[in-house]
């Protein structure tokens, strides 16, 4: 439909003068008939010469917000009937590196360590680890708690996976060793209504899929600005926080992380300087029975078959628990 008003710079002109004459005259007399008609021409032709690229550019950010939400559905879908897994992780920090084994349980992970700055335990290292296991298996309140917490862990997650489709806009970067890469940016027509929205929102960065099994593959974002919890009385995060998350493809259908960086600094109750720093590898991915109580967790832990542990210049440390026997 032709705008009302292009219409009436267009159709008066013309239909004021109905009879072939008159049009003849406007044809071939130079009269001011025809300059309307080129004048509006080529207004037209700059209107549609401006609005190309915007309606390119709103088409492929459209294209990316619908690949995001189909990503998320199969993020989420997947989290709610993942696999159970086993795996090292690697905690590095100013202190040094912590290596554990992992497993995943229907009441969270349970974890063991074995090693410390790249060598094993020692002796009382072990004896610490074996006591604090057993101390969790015979304390249901402790039990409990865990259970709780790694609900809550899993239902913050999917809140965050949630907010991706519609608390951000995005842009299509283009290819990148067989990921789409898309850049995203604060939705201004997002209203976050919880305290995670608010921080995730304050958020810009990029993001990796894997367009063709439409999962997510790396997200990294960095905090834009100040976030503030009443008034900035109860506590500040500061701008300039960023996080990384990289993912891998463990079986024909699951991804799981791989590394993990969190960078946060802010201040709670007016004065106190709070940091959050997490740097996390994670490798060596086995899938375990689906479904294991918390005991069968540890059982596994226990066993000594699997090298977990992979890449140049690591040992396992199923390998590293074997030696020590």
């Amino acid at each position: 439909m032709i705008s009302p008003i292009i219409y009436r710079g267009l159709a008066v002109p013309l239909l004021a003068g109905t009879h072939t004459a008159g049009i003849s005259h406007k044809l071939t007399g130079g009269g001011n008939g025809m300059r309307v008609v080129w004048v509006m021409s080529g207004v037209l032709a700059l209107a549609g010469a401006g609005l190309a690229p915007a309606r390119a550019a709103d088409a492929g950010a459209a294209a990316a917000t619908t690949l995001v939400r189909e990503v998320v559905y199969n993020e989420l879908h997947d989290h709610d009937a993942h696999g159970f897994w086993r795996y090292w992780v690697e905690h590095r920090s100013a202190k040094g590196t912590r290596v554990e084994e992992q497993v995943e349980t229907c009441d969270g992970p349970v974890t063991r360590a074995v090693m410390n700055n790249g060598r094993p335990l020692d002796e009382q290292g072990r004896r610490v680890e074996e006591a604090r296991l057993r101390a969790l298996l015979n304390s249901p309140a402790e039990q409990a708690s865990r259970r709780q917490a790694y609900r809550e862990d899993e239902g913050r997650v999917g809140r965050i996976l949630g907010l991706l489709p519609d608390a951000f806009v995005y842009e299509d970067a283009g290819e990148e060793n067989g990921l789409r890469h898309l850049r995203f940016r604060p939705n201004p027509a997002y209203p976050p209504h919880s305290m995670e929205a608010r921080i995730f929102h304050a958020m810009s960065g990029d993001l990796w899929v894997d367009a063709r099994m439409k999962r997510l593959a790396r997200l990294n974002g960095t905090l834009t600005e100040n976030v503030d919890f009443g008034f900035g009385l109860l506590g500040r995060l500061y701008r300039g926080g960023w996080f990384q998350m990289q993912r891998t493809r463990v079986s024909a259908t699951e991804w799981k992380t791989e590394r993990l960086e969190v960078h946060m600094n802010g201040r709670a109750m007016l004065f106190k300087t709070v940091a959050r720093e997490t740097s996390e590898v994670r490798g060596g991915f086995e899938p375990v029975a689906p479904r294991m109580s918390l005991e069968q967790g540890m059982r596994v832990l226990e066993e000594n078959s699997a090298a977990v542990m992979a890449g140049p210049g690591k040992v396992a440390p199923a390998a590293l628990v074997k030696g020590r026997e």
